[in-house]
C-alpha cells in the first residue's frame, strides 16, 4: 500500500496556497492533478522529440512515433486488451462514445430498436443516444435507480428485450460514486444479442479494470482523470466490431489507398484516427499510466475505499448534511456528493474555496439523475491517490464556515 502523504511530493499544484490556505483539493472526478513525470514527459518530447509520427523516416520521428505508439501498448496492457489495435485515441470520453454512436449506432440501429441507459448517466453516455434515437427511430429507454443509490439490475434484465441492440451504463456514477456491476451486464446483454458499452471516465483512473475479464464490447475513458494531460481519451473495442465499423473522420494517416472517386482504408486502430494526433499528450498520458501502474490499481482502490469510508463517517456527523449514493463504501468509488442544509451548492463551494477546499458544485452533467433525486444540484467533493484524512478533516472544518457564514436557513439553524 503505498503512503498518500509522501506522494503528494510528486504534485507542484499540491504546494500552492489559496486564499492563504492550503490547497485541498477534492475535484478529481473533474480532473486529476498531474504529477512531475507526467509533466516532465511532456516538456521531454517537445525539447527532444517533437516531429509528426507515422510517416517520417528521420530520428525525431520514429523517436516520436515509437512513444506515441508506447502510449497506446501502455493503454492497451492496462485495462488488458487483445492488443493495441483495439485501442483508439481520441480527444475525450465524450468523443470516443460520439465515434460509437456515429459509426457502429449509424449502421446497425434501426427504426424500432432500443438501446438502454440508466438515469445516473453523465450526459456525454445520454446524449450521444438521443441523437442516435432521433436520427433511426429506434428508442431509448432507461435502467431506474434503486432509493440507496444502486442500479435496480431485476429491471435492467427486465428491459433487455429482443429489439435492444445496446447497453450503454456507467461503470462509476459521478454524482452517486456507485460502482456498477457491469460484468453481470454484459452477460445479459449478450444472451439477448445486445452490445455493452462502458463509459469507464471515473472507473478506469480508480479500479482495476479488465475488459475481457468484464467482457465489455466497448470501454470509453480520459486521461486528464488519471494523472495524464487534458485532450486524450480512449476508445476499447473488440477487434471484429472496430474491422467491421466505417470510419468516422476522413483524411490523411486512415486510408490505405486514395483513388480519384474512392478510397480504401488503414488497418486497425489507424482508420479512426484521421490527420496529426495529439502526439505529446498522449505520450505524457503514457506516463501517467507507468506511475498508476507502479502503484498498483488494486492499491488505488483500498487507498480510495478506505477514505470514502472516513470521509462517509465525518461527513455524516455534520448536522443538516444529506450525503447522496450507496451507503457501503464497498459499493462506491472515491465521490460523495452532498447538500448542506438549504444553502445552493454553488454558495457552499464559494465559501469552501475561500478556505482552500476546492469541491465542484452543480448538477455534473446528470439532469436526469438530478431530477430522480428531486434536487436542483449538489456539492461533490471527489478523491484521488495523494488525498488524505486531513483533507476530509478540512473539508468539515470548512463546512463549520459554510455555517458561520449562512447561519440559518429557513429560519432553521444549521
Amino acid at each position: 500500500m503505498f503512503d498518500p502523504r509522501a506522494l503528494r511530493a510528486d504534485f507542484p499544484i499540491l504546494e500552492r496556497r489559496v486564499h492563504d490556505k492550503r490547497l485541498v483539493y477534492l475535484d478529481n472526478a473533474a480532473t486529476s492533478q498531474k504529477p512531475r513525470q507526467v509533466i516532465q514527459a511532456l516538456a521531454r518530447y517537445y525539447e527532444c522529440s517533437n516531429a509528426n509520427v507515422h510517416r517520417g523516416l528521420h530520428t525525431l520521428a520514429e523517436e516520436a512515433t515509437e512513444q506515441y505508439e508506447g502510449a497506446r501498448r501502455k493503454a492497451a496492457r492496462f485495462i488488458n486488451a487483445s492488443g493495441p489495435d483495439e485501442i483508439l485515441f481520441t480527444r475525450n470520453t465524450t468523443e470516443a462514445i460520439n465515434l460509437v454512436a456515429l459509426t457502429w449506432g449509424r449502421a446497425n440501429v434501426r427504426a424500432g430498436d432500443e438501446i438502454l441507459i440508466t438515469e445516473m448517466e453523465h450526459h456525454s453516455n445520454l446524449v450521444p443516444w438521443q441523437l442516435l434515437c432521433q436520427a433511426t427511430g429506434a428508442r431509448l429507454r432507461y435502467a431506474r435507480i434503486c432509493p440507496d443509490g444502486t442500479l435496480d439490475l431485476d429491471q435492467v434484465a427486465a428491459l433487455i428485450g429482443e429489439r435492444t441492440r445496446l447497453v450503454a451504463m456507467t461503470h462509476m456514477s459521478n454524482v452517486l460514486g456507485t460502482i456498477n456491476p457491469v460484468g453481470g451486464v454484459a452477460r445479459l446483454a449478450h444472451a439477448r444479442g445486445a452490445l455493452l458499452l462502458v463509459d469507464g471516465a471515473q472507473s478506469v483512473p480508480h479500479l482495476p479494470v479488465d475488459v475481457r475479464a468484464l467482457d465489455c464490447d466497448f470501454l470509453a475513458f480520459s486521461s486528464h482523470k488519471m494523472l495524464g494531460p487534458t485532450g486524450v481519451g480512449v476508445l476499447y473495442g473488440r477487434r471484429e466490431l472496430l474491422q467491421a465499423m466505417p470510419p468516422l473522420f476522413g483524411g490523411g494517416e486512415m486510408i490505405s489507398r486514395v483513388e480519384e472517386q474512392f478510397s480504401t482504408w488503414n488497418e486497425l486502430p489507424w482508420k479512426f484516427e484521421a490527420g496529426t494526433p495529439n502526439i505529446a499528450d498522449a505520450i505524457a498520458f503514457g506516463a501517467a499510466l507507468d506511475y498508476l501502474s507502479a502503484l498498483g490499481m488494486e492499491a488505488v482502490r483500498e487507498h480510495e475505499r478506505q477514505l470514502v469510508a472516513y470521509a462517509l463517517e465525518a461527513l455524516g456527523q455534520v448536522p443538516a448534511i444529506t450525503i447522496y449514493g450507496p451507503p457501503d463504501p464497498a459499493q462506491r468509488g472515491g465521490v460523495v456528493a452532498f447538500n448542506f442544509g438549504g444553502i445552493h451548492p454553488h454558495d457552499v463551494a464559494t465559501v469552501l474555496d475561500y478556505e482552500g477546499v476546492a469541491v465542484r458544485a452543480g448538477h455534473h452533467c446528470c439532469q436526469v439523475l438530478m431530477r430522480t433525486l428531486d434536487i436542483p444540484a449538489a456539492a461533490r467533493a471527489s478523491f484521488y491517490v495523494y488525498n488524505t484524512e486531513e483533507d476530509v478533516d478540512a473539508l468539515v472544518e470548512a463546512l463549520n464556515s459554510v455555517r458561520e457564514v449562512f447561519g440559518s436557513v429557513a429560519g432553521r439553524p444549521l
